[in-house]
Order: structure tokens, then sequence, then C-alpha cells
């Protein structure tokens, strides 16, 4: 059984970087607004961040522009103490489908769910050290109380290592970090998605709803 508490792990370096006056840069995989609003307002007070947004599970790119805008928007309003920038990656939808090949059936949270994490990762890792400058990188997504944060941890740790930069320990659903994001959303009118994006989410989403 995981025992480790990823919180209290991050509240460590929160507390070592403010002893020692330092201020890391972090690349940020972000999947939506909503989910980043609460980790930008409170990592931005440690850290310099740029939000990376990769998600080519979401199969409409009138749904994935519609989050690319709504992320910008944000970081445009959300008042930080450090400054947050932006870089989108590419939009390639055919790369999730290839990666998920004979996983359509899979159910929300498994098998299918653990290899896009792991190719959303994968690439915010890559473009962490191609782009140079970086001193950790994480993701949002750990603020979801539907996702796996020891998985997500676990596959964040394995690829750092893979890719030589440190991942930041999180599971910032902790300390009412999910109920700040909705908070957040409420208050800059954020669009607020049902779905994670990808077409086998939102079929599930529309049968839950007719039935």
């Amino acid at each position: 059984m995981n025992r480790r508490n990823y919180q209290k792990e991050l509240e460590r370096f929160l507390e070592d970087w403010a002893t020692k006056e330092q201020v890391p840069r972090l690349l940020l995989h972000a999947c939506c607004a909503p989910c980043s609003s609460y980790v930008l307002e409170y990592l931005a007070e440690h850290m310099q961040i740029t939000v990376f947004f990769y998600n080519p599970n979401i199969t409409r790119e009138e749904e994935y522009r519609k989050r690319v805008e709504e992320e910008k928007r944000l970081i445009r309003e959300l008042p930080v103490k450090h400054p947050v920038s932006f870089l989108e990656g590419s939009y390639e939808p055919e790369q999730f489908f290839e990666k998920v090949k004979g996983l359509e059936k899979e159910p929300e949270g498994g098998k299918r769910c653990e290899v896009c994490f792991r190719l959303r990762l994968e690439q915010t890792a890559k473009a962490a050290v191609e782009t140079g400058g970086f001193d950790y990188f994480t993701t949002s997504l750990t603020i979801s109380p539907l996702k796996n944060a020891p998985l997500l941890n676990a596959l964040g740790e394995e690829i750092g290592t893979q890719y030589g930069i440190p991942f930041l320990p999180s599971d910032f659903k902790k300390k009412n970090g999910y109920k700040r994001s909705i908070e957040l959303s409420k208050e800059y009118d954020l669009y607020r998605q049902d779905f994670c994006g990808c077409i086998f989410s939102e079929q599930k989403k529309l049968e839950s709803k007719k039935g």
C-alpha cells in the first residue's frame, strides 16, 4: 500500500526554497484552466511557472481550442507573485489514439488512462529538457478526486529519471485544493467541462446522463 504523503513532500520543498530564498522554475502540465487555477495560485507564490498545454486526448478540436483560450485568459487575469507564462504543445490526437489502441473499452481510470497520463507526462518532461532552464516538472491532474495521485506521481518520477529532470511531487486536491479550484472557476467564470476530453470519457458521460 502506498503511504506516501505527496502534499507533505511538496510542502517540504516549499519550505526549503523559502529558507534558501530560491525561486525555482517549473513546467506545469495543465489539462484545463479550472484544474490549474488553484495550482497556479498556490505554487506561483514560490516558483516561476510555465504552463504547458499538451492534451492530445481531447478529441474534438473545438473543445481543445476552447480550453487553450481559457487557460490563456486565466493566466492573464489571475494575480500571482511570480510570473506565469504559457507554452502550447502540438495538438496531435492521432498520438493519443495510437497509444490507446486496443484499450478503447477499458473503464475510466483503468489502463487507457494510465497510458494517456504517461503520454502527456513524457511530452512535458521532454519539453522541459528541450526548452531548458526548468528545475522541475509536474501536472495539475492530481487536483482531481477522480485521478490516481499515487499513479501520477510514480509515472512522473519514473519519467523524470528517464529524461533527467525532477518531478515535483503533488496531490493538489489536498488542503482543500479541489474546493478552491471550484471557487476560482466561479470567480473567473471559467469554462468547466464535465469530461476529461477524450471521446471515450465523453461517451460514458452521455450514457450516464441517459440512464
